[in-house]
């Protein structure tokens, strides 16, 4: 067994899996992940970078095996991340040592570099909640479900709070200032700021800690990235059916609403708008 220290907290390599544990000190992140036990089947390389100040230990996992390092896609503040660890010059030859350890083991073990086919590691549980520049985010294992704030525009709280069901996603989004969901089916283009599938954050330590685990939450409980693709059956076009009059009217006044709130431009909404009539 050897070990190495950090600012940031202490690794353990036991050559079957490496166990990072937090400092007390250390970012909220870390503090809620907690101590994290990564197998060895989950690693895909480590390295010391060494300069003037010490240095860094980084451990890079293989791509689907942690859901938190597969949502957050390496946007996650340094300071933030579980999976490096920051070395005192007085360290430095220690966590080369370190780093060494766990690359033999790899190579003896014969770990793969590709992709994990199943989370190797578990997802954070549940419940968890966030609240942003859009409101409060929850998740209960089930749904997510956001509440528009005040601060969100209204074309979001016209709408009314979003409840989606983790069977109706494909996918989550996340970068320290948003979680968006993605549904099942085609999606629009819309800002972040009008789309009901996108929760803004504040970009605070709080928020960036509790977004980041109830994202990774939900990923853990999809369908795994290496599972096979299901093939959705071919969608039947309607465009050419014609609309009763209360669903034009009701479209009309959506659409009146998106050119208000700056969403459509005049001539967009006025594009969308022949099209309705031509449908009566």
């Amino acid at each position: 067994m050897t070990e190495v220290t950090g600012r940031e907290g202490t690794w353990v390599f036991d050559y079957d899996a490496v166990r990072l544990d937090p400092a007390k000190g250390a970012h909220p992140l870390r503090l809620a992940v907690g101590e994290l036990v990564v197998p060895l089947a989950a690693i895909g390389g480590l390295r010391f970078e060494n300069d003037r100040k010490g240095g860094h230990l980084r451990l890079r996992l293989r791509a689907g095996a942690d859901p938190l390092a597969h949502v957050t896609r390496g946007a996650l503040p340094e300071i933030a991340d579980p999976f490096r660890l920051t070395i005192d010059p007085k360290a430095a030859a220690s966590a080369e040592y370190f780093a060494d350890g766990v690359r033999d083991a790899l190579l003896v073990a014969q770990v793969p570099d590709g992709p994990a086919e199943q989370w190797l590691l578990p997802g954070p549980d549940v419940p968890l909640s966030t609240t942003g520049e859009d409101g409060v985010a929850s998740f209960d294992g089930e749904r997510v479900r956001f509440e528009w704030g005040w601060a969100a525009e209204s074309s979001k709280r016209s709408g009314g709070n979003r409840e989606v069901s983790v069977s109706d996603l494909v996918g989550v989004e996340w970068t320290p200032k948003l979680v968006r969901l993605r549904p099942v089916g085609p999606q629009g283009a819309l800002a972040a700021s009008h789309d009901p599938n996108c929760f803004r954050l504040w970009g605070f330590k709080k928020d960036i800690t509790a977004s980041a685990l109830l994202a990774a939450a939900v990923v853990a409980r999809l369908p795994h990235p290496s599972a096979p693709q299901v093939a959705e059956p071919p969608q039947v076009s309607t465009s050419d059916s014609p609309l009763d009059q209360d669903t034009v009217l009701r479209r009309l006044r959506e659409l009146g609403e998106l050119r208000r709130d700056g969403i459509l431009t005049e001539d967009e909404f006025s594009t969308a708008k022949q099209a309705l009539l031509r449908k009566l």
